[in-house]
C-alpha cells in the first residue's frame, strides 16, 4: 500500500519541489544542514499534497487513458476517501514544519508566502484541464516556495536568489507546458482538455502532430533558461571556467534531447518518457552546478532530483522510468 501512496504523490520528481525552498534559503545565506533539511521537508510534503490533489481532481480524465490504468485511483488501489485524507495530511505536515521554521527564525511573515504557494498549486489542480496555460500557477507555486526559503532566512534578497527563483520557475514551465503537454497529449486530446498543448495544436490520432508554435515555445523557454544559467558568470561569479565548460556541454545535450522529443512522429509513451527522463536528469542538475561557484559542496544537490527519480521508480515500478508520469 505504501507503494501506491508513493505513486499518488508522484515521488519520482519530488526532488525538484523539495529542493526549491532549500535553494532559496542557501542562496540567501543559510548554511546549517539541519535547517536546510527542514526546508527540504517543507517542499517534500508540499509536493506530495499537490500531486495527490491533482490525481483526485483529474480522476475522470485519467480514467480515459489505458496508459494510466496503474495510477492508484484509476486502478482502485486507493479509495477516494483515503486519497483525500492523505492529501490533507501532507498539507498539514508541510505547513506545520513551516511554522516550526518560522519559530526558529522568529519570522512568522514568511509562513504567509508558503501558504500562498500552496494556494497557487491548489488553483492549478482545480482548473488545469478547464483553461489553457494554467501551468503558470504551478510555476508561481515553485517561485513562491523558493522565495519562502530565502525570505525566511533574510528579507534582504540577494541577486543570485532572484536568478535561482526565475530558473526554478522556467524549469517548471518547461516541464508542465512542454514535457507534460506531450506526455498527456493522447488522453487530453481524447478528453478535449483545455491544455496549452492542445490549444496550440498538438494532436494524437494515428500519429502525433506537433505544430511549429509548440516547438517555438519549447525552445524559447530553454533559451531564456540558459540565459539565466550563464548570466551570473558575467555579472556575479569570477574564476569559474570549469563550471562554464560543464554547463556548456550539458546545455547542448539538453537542447539535443529537446529536439529529439519534439521530432517524434508516432506517439509511443515509453519513448516520450525516456526523453523526458533524460531531460529531467540534465535540466535539474544545471542550477546546483552553477551554484558551485559559491560553494563547491552544493554540487551534491545536483544528485538529489536524479537520485529521487531513480530510487522512487525502482521501488515502485522496478525500472528507472515511471509508468505513470
Amino acid at each position: 500500500m505504501i507503494k501506491e501512496y508513493l505513486k499518488l504523490s508522484r515521488s519520482f520528481n519530488v526532488g525538484l519541489t523539495a529542493l526549491a525552498p532549500v535553494l532559496g534559503a542557501f542562496c540567501n545565506g543559510e548554511s546549517s544542514a539541519l535547517y536546510l533539511f527542514l526546508f527540504f521537508l517543507v517542499g517534500f510534503f508540499g509536493h506530495c499534497y499537490g500531486f495527490a490533489l491533482n490525481d483526485i481532481i483529474d480522476y475522470k480524465v485519467d480514467s480515459l487513458s489505458h496508459e494510466l490504468k496503474e495510477r492508484p485511483l484509476v486502478s482502485g488501489e486507493i479509495k477516494m476517501r483515503s486519497a483525500w485524507i492523505f492529501t490533507f495530511l501532507m498539507l498539514f505536515i508541510s505547513l506545520s514544519i513551516g511554522f516550526l521554521i518560522s519559530y526558529l527564525y522568529s519570522n512568522f511573515i514568511s509562513i504567509s508566502i508558503l501558504v500562498l504557494s500552496a494556494i497557487s498549486i491548489t488553483i492549478y489542480d482545480l482548473i488545469s484541464k478547464k483553461f489553457p496555460a494554467m501551468d503558470i500557477f504551478v510555476a508561481l507555486g515553485i517561485f513562491l516556495l523558493i522565495f519562502y526559503g530565502a525570505y525566511t532566512v533574510s528579507n534582504d534578497i540577494k541577486e543570485i536568489t532572484w536568478i535561482v527563483a526565475i530558473l526554478g520557475t522556467l524549469q517548471v514551465l518547461f516541464m508542465q507546458f512542454i514535457a507534460g503537454g506531450l506526455k498527456d497529449a493522447e488522453h487530453d486530446y481524447k478528453a478535449k482538455a483545455n491544455t496549452l498543448a492542445i490549444k496550440l495544436g498538438v494532436r494524437v490520432e494515428k500519429k502525433i502532430f506537433i505544430p511549429f508554435s509548440f516547438k517555438f515555445l519549447a525552445y524559447l523557454l530553454q533559451i531564456i533558461y540558459l540565459f539565466f544559467i550563464f548570466y551570473p558568470f558575467y555579472k556575479i561569479f569570477e574564476d569559474a571556467l570549469i563550471q562554464l565548460i560543464i554547463l556548456s556541454i550539458l546545455s547542448i545535450l539538453m537542447l539535443y534531447i529537446s529536439y529529439k522529443l519534439l521530432s517524434i512522429k508516432k506517439f509511443v509513451r515509453d519513448e516520450v518518457r525516456k526523453y523526458i527522463g533524460a531531460h529531467y536528469y540534465i535540466n535539474f542538475s544545471l542550477v546546483p552546478i552553477m551554484l558551485t561557484a559559491i560553494n563547491p559542496f552544493i554540487f551534491l544537490l545536483a544528485f538529489v532530483p536524479p537520485l529521487a527519480f531513480i530510487i522512487s521508480n525502482i521501488a515502485i515500478h522496478g525500472s528507472m522510468l515511471p509508468k505513470t508520469m
